[in-house]
């Protein structure tokens, strides 16, 4: 073990989640029952992932991960499904620099999963065939976030 990987008391580094819930959640289906019907072609699904991290204590950290689903076809709205999921976590002897990643990659990775099948389990309750959402990179959703924040900071350093 580093130098780098151990932080006071020369703990280890732990990541633990305490808690885990559903924040908000909505499935609409407008235009059911017509919108159940068979269809030739597979609807347009648009999916946005969001991750906010926000300190509740020292070590504590309320990390949601928001999944918005749209499926259309044409301009109709088939369903829609938002789901802001959090989770605690209790995150200790982790080096500074590390904690960004720790919060914005590693925490929602482990979220990802839970809010998967609660978005799975509401297009199938809807009528629809469950919607899998593919697993998501967020080292790159991070790394781009990251990229964009020096952009702005440059920006309005000019």
């Amino acid at each position: 073990m580093t130098e780098a990987a151990t932080e006071t008391n020369g703990a280890s580094p732990s990541l633990n989640i305490l808690a885990q819930y559903v924040k908000d959640f909505s499935f609409e289906n407008p235009g059911a029952p017509r919108s159940l019907q068979a269809r030739d072609k597979a609807p347009a699904i648009n999916i946005s992932v969001n991750v906010n991290a926000n300190p509740l204590s020292e070590t504590d950290f309320d990390v949601i991960l928001s999944l918005n689903a749209e499926a259309k076809d044409g301009d109709k709205v088939l369903f829609n499904a938002e789901l802001a999921y959090g989770g605690v976590f209790r995150v200790t002897g982790f080096p500074q620099e590390h904690m960004l990643p720790v919060l914005f990659i590693e925490c929602p990775r482990l979220l990802f999963p839970f809010a998967r099948q609660i978005i799975s389990d509401a297009t199938r309750n809807g009528g629809f065939p469950p919607l899998m959402i593919d697993p998501i990179d967020f080292a790159q959703m991070f790394s781009q976030r990251m990229a964009e924040e020096q952009v702005k900071a440059k920006v309005q350093a000019n």
